[in-house]
C-alpha cells in the first residue's frame, strides 16, 4: 500500500512539474500581474487606515491582511526562466540577473506581510499601523525599487 502511495505522490508531483514546464511566458506574466493587482487592491483600504485617511476597521484590516498574506507566496514561480519577455512587463531583466538579490527580496516581503496579518488578528489599532509600515518598506524598497520598471516593456 505505501508503494501505492508513493507512486500516486510522484506521478502527481512530475505533472504538477510538467503542467507548469508547459505555460507559455505571457501566460505566467499574466499570471503574476493579475495576483499583484489584487494584492495591491486589498493593501489600499489598509494604507488609507494607517495614515489615517480611513478609519481603522479591524474587520477590514484582518480580512485584506489574511488576503494579502495568502496571495503573496503566488507571484514568485511565475517569475522562472523564459518569463523575461512575451507580454508587456515592468519587471526589470535584473530579476534574472540577481535570482538570489530578487529571492531573498520576496521572502523579505513575504514575512513582512505575514507580520501585517499577525498584527491585524489582534484587533489592535497600534499594532496594526507598526506592522503596515513595513510591508511597504520591503515591497517598494526591496522589490519595486530594486526589480520593476517605470514602464512596461515587450
Amino acid at each position: 500500500m505505501n508503494r501505492i502511495a508513493l507512486v500516486v505522490v510522484v506521478l502527481a508531483a512530475t505533472s504538477a512539474t510538467l503542467a507548469m514546464a508547459q505555460q507559455k511566458p505571457e501566460d505566467e506574466i499574466r499570471y503574476r500581474q493579475s495576483v499583484m493587482n489584487v494584492i495591491g487592491r486589498a493593501m489600499g483600504p489598509m494604507g488609507a487606515m494607517a495614515q489615517g485617511k480611513a478609519p481603522f476597521n479591524a474587520a477590514v484590516a484582518q480580512k485584506n491582511s489574511a488576503l494579502v498574506e495568502s496571495l503573496m507566496g503566488l507571484p514568485w514561480n511565475s517569475f522562472g526562466p523564459g518569463t523575461d519577455k512575451g507580454a508587456p512587463t515592468k519587471a526589470s531583466p535584473k530579476i534574472w540577473q540577481e535570482t538570489a538579490k530578487f529571492k531573498e527580496a520576496a521572502e523579505n516581503t513575504q514575512k513582512a506581510v505575514a507580520n501585517l496579518a499577525a498584527a491585524a488578528r489582534t484587533g489592535d489599532e497600534g499594532k496594526f499601523k507598526a506592522a503596515f509600515a513595513e510591508v511597504p518598506k520591503s515591497c517598494n524598497g526591496g522589490c519595486h525599487d530594486d526589480f520593476r520598471l517605470k514602464e512596461a516593456r515587450n
